[in-house]
């Protein structure tokens, strides 16, 4: 499905997703971690590793296959894109709610 796609496209929709999931899940991580008594700094971690495995489908698939992955270079490019947008704003948004 990729061939019929533009890059832009693809990079634009895997940047979305990772910036809908990751905020989303990390506003609720600071909310776990803030009733539980769990330190930030953990939940953080536990989310760029989250965010790593995230991408890493299409890393191995950039990796393997160098001739004709443009769309998985696209893809990881924007869901590398996404998930560095969430996790740089979604604790400045967890901070304004006072969960951290």
């Amino acid at each position: 499905m990729g061939e019929f796609l533009p890059d832009y496209l693809l990079r634009e929709q895997a940047a979305v997703g990772a910036l809908v999931v990751f905020g989303v899940l990390r506003i609720i991580g600071a909310m776990l971690a803030y009733e539980r008594g769990w330190r930030i700094s953990v939940v953080e971690k536990c989310f760029v590793a989250a965010a790593v495995l995230y991408c890493l489908p299409q890393l191995s698939d950039l990796l393997t296959h160098m001739v004709g992955s443009h769309a998985a270079g696209a893809e990881l490019e924007g869901k590398a894109a996404g998930c560095a947008i969430a996790l740089f704003c979604a604790p400045i948004l967890g901070h304004r709610l006072g969960l951290e």
